[in-house]
């Protein structure tokens, strides 16, 4: 990776982090103020992806141990985000919960909105085989697929009178964090696989030299 490319991407990751965290503090803010429960725990969701771009924030360009840990831990925090919707799907199913039609509207527009711009700023990042940059890659191609999903599907689900199209679509987005998990695992492992390589053709040369 070119060092142009890897400023870009520290002062991307940066602004993401710092605007989602900034974003999701006035959605809380404004819940409490307003005493709208729904609104309240859209904007908590948010801590997911504050997690996510911190770590990749705070780690990048730190040696390589410490990105392939990143990378892992990133892939944690999806897994976890899977589980949650796994249990979000439980709860909405053992306690129906009323619609808030203003609530579901702006959490699915801003969520749409927040998730776009997220992608196309790093989309030029996409084809790097950086571990961190990878994870947060798929992280964003997740976000984008799941809240528009949501937003064209969910609210439609949600004023219908069957609940389980909306079932059906949490269990794809729980699938696609567990998958962004496995992705991540595996592009970890394959550059370990490739550290011996590296390693006995550096050897090899430095004694031919000799």
């Amino acid at each position: 990776m070119s060092a142009a490319i890897a400023r870009a991407y520290t002062r991307t990751i940066w602004g993401i982090a710092l605007g989602i965290l900034v974003f999701a503090s006035g959605v809380v803010a404004w819940a409490l103020a307003a005493g709208n429960a729904q609104l309240f725990k859209d904007g908590v969701d948010w801590v997911y992806d504050v997690a996510l771009y911190g770590i990749a924030a705070l780690v990048f360009g730190r040696d390589g141990r410490a990105e392939k840990l990143a990378a892992l831990a990133i892939g944690a925090v999806m897994a976890v985000a899977g589980f949650h919707t796994l249990y979000d799907l439980w709860d909405k199913i053992a306690r129906p919960r009323p619609i808030d039609l203003w609530a579901l509207e702006f959490s699915a527009a801003s969520a749409v909105i927040v998730a776009v711009l997220i992608v196309g700023l790093l989309w030029r990042f996409r084809g790097e085989d950086n571990p961190v940059i990878k994870a947060t890659w798929l992280s964003s191609r997740n976000d984008v697929i799941s809240t528009t999903g949501f937003a064209v599907m969910g609210l439609f689900a949600r004023l219908a009178p069957v609940r389980w199209p909306e079932y059906l679509f949490d269990l794809f987005v729980a699938g696609l964090c567990f998958q962004a998990t496995w992705a991540i695992w595996r592009s970890v492992r394959r550059l370990e696989a490739a550290k011996p390589d590296l390693q006995n053709k550096a050897a090899t040369g430095a004694i031919s030299r000799l």
